[in-house]
């Protein structure tokens, strides 16, 4: 990604994608389709999700880190750690 424009017409477009997915598996449900199917859908949701936060995260390598280690190293590397955490819960 670019710029941020880049990365915002990105989140957008999967975004859209993600409210695409969740409607789908809501008509699924209340049609009781098959529970593996209904997971499926579930699980390939969560991973557009995880793809967005991919996104994110790289922008805000690019944007703020840099700064953030040469003004406030103590934060940086805090905020850091604390997503690296969450990211691998």
């Amino acid at each position: 990604m670019n710029n941020n424009e880049d990365v915002k017409n990105e989140a957008k477009k999967r975004i859209n994608i993600i409210k695409g997915q969740l409607d789908g598996l809501l008509k699924m449900i209340e049609k009781d389709e098959y529970c593996v199917d209904l997971l499926n859908q579930s699980l390939a949701i969560q991973n557009s999700i995880k793809s967005i936060d991919g996104i994110l995260f790289e922008r805000h390598l690019k944007i703020h880190v840099g700064d953030q280690f040469k003004n406030e190293p103590g934060k940086a590397t805090e905020e850091l750690l604390k997503l690296f955490k969450r990211i691998h819960q």
